[in-house]
């Protein structure tokens, strides 16, 4: 009997997604800096998980939007969970920079920083695309030109767009649309099956991911801009379990346990560096956590370009950075000022590829009392903190699809007992393949 009870323990560890993923990364880190060149050659690894990923994303967000729309029939009520998202959004975003702020003129880590002596790489692309994309440009391409090209090309704000139309179309049509509705409905369970067949693939694609960034980067490369990546991470850390945590107690509901829950997709955005890696597996989880799914597919598509805390955090930070390495003092009003550009370019510039470096460039250009060029002194170091910028984003998504849900009363109470006490039971490990049924 005794033995019957250890050999499904054992197995269930072997099988674990977190031990699988933990183990990867760790693998990645030895195999990167031991033998750096073979690292650099399993970056195509990383980037096939992500992209088996992205390929499902627009998919599932579609069918979540539209059928959590359709659903709630009521279009006010669409209108009030987006307004409180959005304004929810703007506060703890703001509140992130300002943080930024506080923590980079306290810590000063670019003060005594010698610019002449550290690694540069070329910011011209990021300067370039910072001048062609301002705030009109972000406003019209959240309008597809082809519907069929925004499904294509995985433009989330584009598919996001399309998907609330089609969900308020769909509900106009009350009965006659209710077979479609039903459709979708069986597409999302479908997808979210094809997620849980590409998860088998996550450790490869973290060790991939991890090998490519300590072989390519190498760890000694941290060393002169340490102190800039111990602050961020630090800060990062004391924003969730400070910030995001009062806001997790004000709301009723526990932050640790939350973390818990989410471990896995927490792992796996370490060792890809990408949130997106998560985004399908967390609005499952979201909805498996009691909230409900209209909420989830309003709030967890929109928070990835609108409610970004750790490139809040990192973006206010870089900006000081730069200003301290090179001796330029910032009065009050000019860091208010930054502070201020940050709040439009950060979510101008959330669907271009490398939005930090276009957001910051942007700003830098805005200011324009800090140079550009500062920021080739990042380039060395921006995968590393990469991973701190995600995962916090990652959690305070997930905060916020909580939040909404409270306030919407759109959250059960009894489902997310239940569904943490089996995840607890190791219950959730086979469950975890079955797509979520909707109550």
């Amino acid at each position: 009997m005794e033995k019957a009870v250890q050999k499904p323990n054992k197995k269930r560890l072997y099988q674990n997604l977190t031990v699988q993923v933990l183990t990867a990364v760790t693998i990645g880190v030895l195999l990167g800096h031991f033998y750096p060149k073979l690292a650099v050659q399993l970056k195509p690894l990383g980037e096939l998980f992500i992209r088996m990923i992205k390929m499902v994303i627009a998919p599932i967000v579609f069918c979540t939007i539209v059928v959590g729309i359709a659903s709630m029939g009521d279009m006010k009520k669409v209108g009030r969970v987006g307004g409180k998202a959005l304004l929810y959004f703007e506060v703890v975003t703001t509140i992130a920079l300002a943080i930024g702020l506080f923590v980079a003129n306290w810590v000063k880590p670019g003060a005594g920083i010698d610019v002449a002596a550290l690694a540069k790489g070329s910011v011209a692309k990021y300067a370039t695309a910072a001048k062609e994309h301002s705030t009109w440009d972000f406003v019209l391409n959240i309008i597809p030109d082809n519907v069929v090209n925004a499904f294509a090309q995985g433009d989330l704000l584009q598919v996001l767009f399309f998907s609330v139309l089609f969900g308020i179309a769909l509900s106009a049509l009350r009965e006659k649309g209710k077979p479609l509705v039903d459709f979708f409905d069986k597409i999302s369970h479908a997808m979210f099956g094809v997620v849980n067949i590409v998860m088998r693939f996550a450790p490869v694609g973290a060790f991939g991911a991890m090998s490519f960034t300590i072989g390519k980067y190498g760890l000694k490369s941290m060393i002169p801009l340490g102190k800039l990546m111990a602050s961020v991470y630090i800060t990062m850390f004391l924003f969730i379990f400070v910030v995001l945590n009062a806001i997790a107690k004000y709301y009723g509901f526990s932050l640790w346990k939350y973390l818990k829950y989410i471990k896995e997709e927490i792992l796996i955005v370490l060792g890809t560096s990408s949130s997106e890696s998560a985004l399908p597996r967390m609005m499952e989880k979201m909805e498996r956590f009691g909230c409900s799914k209209s909420v989830v597919g309003m709030v967890i598509p929109t928070g990835y370009s609108f409610n970004l805390d750790g490139t809040s955090i990192y973006l206010s930070m870089a900006a000081i950075f730069i200003a301290q390495a090179f001796n330029v003092d910032l009065s009050i009003g000019q860091q208010l000022s930054i502070m201020a550009i940050l709040m439009l370019t950060s979510k101008g510039a959330a669907a271009v590829t490398g939005g930090g470096f276009v957001t910051l460039a942007a700003t830098l250009s805005a200011t324009h009392v800090l140079p550009v060029e500062g920021l080739a002194l990042l380039l060395g170091v921006d995968r590393f903190m990469s991973e701190a910028r995600a995962i916090t984003n990652l959690i305070g998504n997930g905060v916020a699809t909580i939040v909404v849900a409270k306030m919407e009363k759109e959250f059960d109470e009894t489902k997310s007992a239940e569904t943490y006490d089996a995840f607890l039971a190791n219950k959730s490990t086979a469950s975890a393949a079955e797509p979520v049924v909707n109550s």
